[in-house]
């Protein structure tokens, strides 16, 4: 049954009009057929497919991650390995992002933490914001 409008479908979902026929124009979302008065008609799959979408990117994975799960969901005898594979990607993906982030949170800490709260002229945070020297981890 196809009944549900861009905009329902929208309501339902929690994604916005304009990313639903982002994702359709890249294929995310197949194209669906259009009523005589050339509005889309989406129905309970499509429904399902976008909660899929919408869920994988509040959890942080790609597009192209997700054109690959999506592809992998549509062989459900398939095993889980691939699918497997591309989260622990992912998940390293995320590790590395809480290193770098705890990193420069150690580093602004630590900015805050020394010298003088005085006269701008004395401020640690803008002496060591002008010279990266200063900082104890150059790699961020």
């Amino acid at each position: 049954m196809r009944d549900l409008t861009i905009g329902a479908l929208s309501k339902q979902t929690g994604v916005k009009v304009p990313t639903i026929r982002y994702y359709e124009q890249i294929g995310l979302m197949p194209p669906v057929p259009r009523t005589e008065a050339g509005r889309r008609s989406y129905g309970g799959e499509d429904l399902k497919r976008l909660g899929f979408i919408r869920h994988a990117r509040n959890l942080g994975f790609e597009i192209e991650e997700i054109r690959q799960l999506i592809a992998l969901a549509g062989e459900p005898e398939r095993p889980c390995a691939d699918a497997d594979a591309i989260a622990r990607r992912h998940l390293a993906t995320i590790d590395d992002r809480i290193s770098r982030l705890s990193a420069l949170r150690a580093e602004i800490a630590r900015m805050v933490d020394q010298g003088p709260h005085g006269a701008i002229g004395e401020c640690r945070v803008i002496e060591v914001l002008a010279d990266h020297g200063l900082c104890a981890d150059s790699a961020h």
